[in-house]
């Protein structure tokens, strides 16, 4: 026979009403009750009737996720985080990948059938431009990640991209280096992670009274590894000396990283190296790798918050998007230490 929330109040020393706002994420329960409800959950195999459920409230007990791509470690990280938060609202997560953020893929799975196996869908647009906007309006919950479609009447969570690309360039300044470079950036871009971080760069150095050296930036299209090596090898050809370099992303910087190392250039004697992210990866590179730690689990409880509220009718239509934005933090490690 299986487990029925009887068994599991009865397991856990809690109500069958408790237990019932933990698994549907619903009501304010204590931390510690809610890690004991959990723990009897999993102790006994309990697990809810997701086609009961829907009948009954006319929800799926699903939620959506989009993202360019789980190749990058960003994005599956990230899906990780979702995922974790979902599960102790007793969520189950549909995770859809846009192809590198192609749009048309971005479009079909907004108007595609599948989202009506989701009660809501958290997105993070790629391809998609400002004339789609419109496209947006999807008849259920919505979430947006990052800068993108900023005229969007959506809910959104950002990162402190212009602050952390401040911090990051300043991190580097500190430590006494005086020509620092960068790579990733869209220099024509309107809007964009790319755009707020080159922001926060230059930022950086004008605070710090050094000069912005055109030959110093170097823009990539995507944030890839292979992208990464390319900017480097270009950077290098243009004989411009540098000591130091941001890179807009963890797969940008160890794509340089390997550059650097093949051409005799210590790293940080030679060039001090901070990357964005803090994918698992950079912990475990030689040297390992500084980076700017964007939050994720701070970003995925917000998005499933906004997300929840507008599901639950804690927040209604007629209320005003919102945008919360994550904390980040400098991690320093062997990139960036004085030799």
């Amino acid at each position: 026979m299986s487990t029925t929330l009887h068994d599991v109040a009865r397991h856990a020393g809690v109500s069958i009403k408790t237990v019932s706002n933990v698994v549907n994420g619903l009501g304010r329960v204590s931390a510690a009750t809610r890690e004991r409800v959990l723990a009897s959950v999993a102790q006994l195999d309990y697990r809810p009737n997701l086609s009961a459920r829907s009948l009954r409230s006319g929800r799926t007990g699903v939620i959506g996720l989009a993202i360019p791509e789980l190749s990058l470690a960003y994005f599956a990280q990230l899906a990780d985080a979702v995922i974790e938060e979902a599960e102790q609202r007793g969520l189950v997560v549909l995770i859809e990948q846009t192809r590198g953020g192609d749009r048309t893929r971005e479009v079909e799975l907004l108007r595609g059938p599948r989202r009506q196996l989701t009660d809501g869908l958290i997105f993070s647009p790629f391809g998609m431009t400002e004339a789609d906007t419109e496209l947006l309006d999807i008849g259920s919950p919505l979430v947006l990640l990052g800068e993108r479609l900023p005229d969007a009447n959506v809910d959104r969570v950002t990162m402190r991209n212009v602050e952390a690309g401040a911090a990051a360039t300043a991190s580097l300044v500190r430590i006494g280096r005086e020509r620092v470079a960068v790579i990733g950036a869209h220099l024509d871009a309107r809007m964009g992670s790319a755009v707020l971080r080159y922001d926060g760069y230059v930022q950086a150095l004008r605070e710090h009274g050094l000069e912005l050296r055109d030959d110093l930036v170097v823009e990539v299209d995507l944030w890839h590894r292979s992208n990464g090596a390319k900017a480097m090898r270009e950077l290098l050809a243009r004989g411009e000396p540098f000591d130091a370099l941001f890179a807009m992303n963890d797969e940008l910087a160890l794509g340089a990283l390997r550059v650097l190392q093949e051409e005799g250039i210590d790293v940080p004697s030679d060039v001090a190296l901070i990357g964005f992210d803090n994918v698992d990866e950079g912990r475990f590179s030689r040297p390992s790798l500084s980076t700017v730690d964007p939050g994720r689990p701070e970003i995925a409880k917000m998005a499933i918050d906004l997300l929840l509220e507008r599901i639950d009718g804690v927040t209604s239509d007629d209320v005003a998007p919102r945008e919360l934005q994550s904390t980040f933090r400098i991690i320093e490690r062997e990139s960036t230490q004085a030799a």
